[in-house]
């Protein structure tokens, strides 16, 4: 902290230390990685850079004004640091520090620096504990994603076959039927076609996409809509949408089809009742595929269903894994490759009453030139 607090220092002898000044002077820290965070004497938020913003999943203009309290859900751990800090008057770093907010837990170290600038009384920087073993585990991902698209061929190619097969059998056998019971073959035909088509996707994942600009919040809207039209009316689907979000290029139809995978799943551990959030937020200075990106789309799918069960958890992205009994484990396995052709992320944190799936996807060019997008 000691650049922050020397420039806190030449500022505030020349003139009144206001938000504008922080906003003017010291624009540094908007470049940070690491997660600041300031508060006045009355514990309130008057400052966040673009990683805080990212971390907390709040907007600095949403967070501003915002008491300790309100910010984070019982932070007596916190706490009891800023009053140790103050209490020393010297910086004080809190190693193993569990806070909520917004219904996520962050597992974070946290270092506390009292000052002597009003209106800023504290300086907190926030180091997640996790970013190297996150670093370590998107490398294992990306391994393991290649051998999930290997996987998937090999199964694609076993039932192809059989699926004309069974094609073929139905459109025979609904010329020897009365009408009136030719729906039935119809639907085996119409799902034949459509497990076609998907099997087609997956024979040739480098097949040229359909890019285009991608507006993310038509893409939710769709999924929403599909959803609650196949499903009975003990469910809701709330949003929580940042309207502002620019459209991303990419392909409309693998967006739509790796959300709606996810949808479906939580609807699944929900039995049909109860609520799903679809929750859109820009995020800022993220790293996507071991590529750093100024800004991306985050997109999170919430409900509040039983949770994933422990045993697969950590296994939810494999081939033929699945926590529901008579599931095929291949839906989360198609929204994880649909998402990494993106540049993207996706990542799942499962607790009894809170499933949270997070999706990001980069912002701008960089973003839509690997796998052919």
């Amino acid at each position: 902290m000691l650049n922050l607090l020397d420039a806190f220092t030449q500022i505030t002898k020349t003139q009144p230390l206001t938000m504008q000044v922080i906003d003017s002077q010291l624009m540094g820290l908007e470049l940070l990685a690491t997660a600041v965070l300031a508060l006045d004497a009355a514990r309130e938020v008057c400052y966040l850079n673009p990683a805080a913003e990212n971390l907390l999943g709040l907007s600095a203009s949403q967070a501003a004004g915002m008491p300790l309290d309100a910010l984070f859900n019982s932070p007596t751990q916190l706490h009891a640091a800023l009053d140790y800090a103050l209490s020393h008057n010297a910086s004080f770093t809190e190693h193993e520090l569990v806070l909520e907010v917004n219904a996520n837990r962050l597992q974070v170290s946290c270092t506390v620096t009292p000052l002597e600038s009003a209106p800023v009384a504290f300086m907190l920087e926030f180091h997640p504990m996790d970013q190297q073993l996150k670093i370590a585990r998107d490398e294992r991902m990306l391994l393991q994603q290649q051998a999930n698209r290997e996987l998937i061929r090999n199964l694609a190619h076993e039932i192809k076959n059989p699926l004309g097969g069974i094609r073929g059998a139905a459109q025979l056998l609904e010329h020897e039927l009365p009408k009136e019971t030719r729906e039935y073959t119809q639907v085996i035909i119409q799902e034949s076609d459509r497990l076609q088509s998907l099997m087609d996707r997956l024979l040739t994942p480098h097949r040229l996409p359909q890019i285009s600009a991608v507006n993310i919040l038509e893409v939710l809207e769709r999924v929403r809509s599909v959803v609650l039209a196949e499903t009975p009316r003990g469910l809701t689907i709330r949003r929580d949408y940042d309207t502002s979000i620019p459209d991303i290029t990419g392909d409309r139809e693998q967006l739509i089809q790796a959300t709606l995978n996810i949808v479906r799943n939580a609807v699944q551990a929900l039995h049909g009742e109860g609520e799903i959030v679809l929750r859109t937020r820009i995020a800022r200075q993220v790293t996507l595929t071991m590529k750093r990106h100024p800004l991306a789309v985050q997109i999170q799918i919430i409900d509040n269903g039983p949770g994933i069960p422990e045993s697969v958890r950590d296994r939810i992205f494999y081939p033929l894994v699945s926590a529901r009994e008579g599931g095929s484990g291949l839906g989360l396995t198609l929204a994880q490759t649909f998402v990494h052709q993106h540049q993207g992320t996706i990542e799942a944190d499962s607790r009894p009453g809170h499933t949270c799936f997070t999706l990001l996807l980069p912002l701008g060019q960089n973003g839509s030139k690997a796998n052919g997008l």
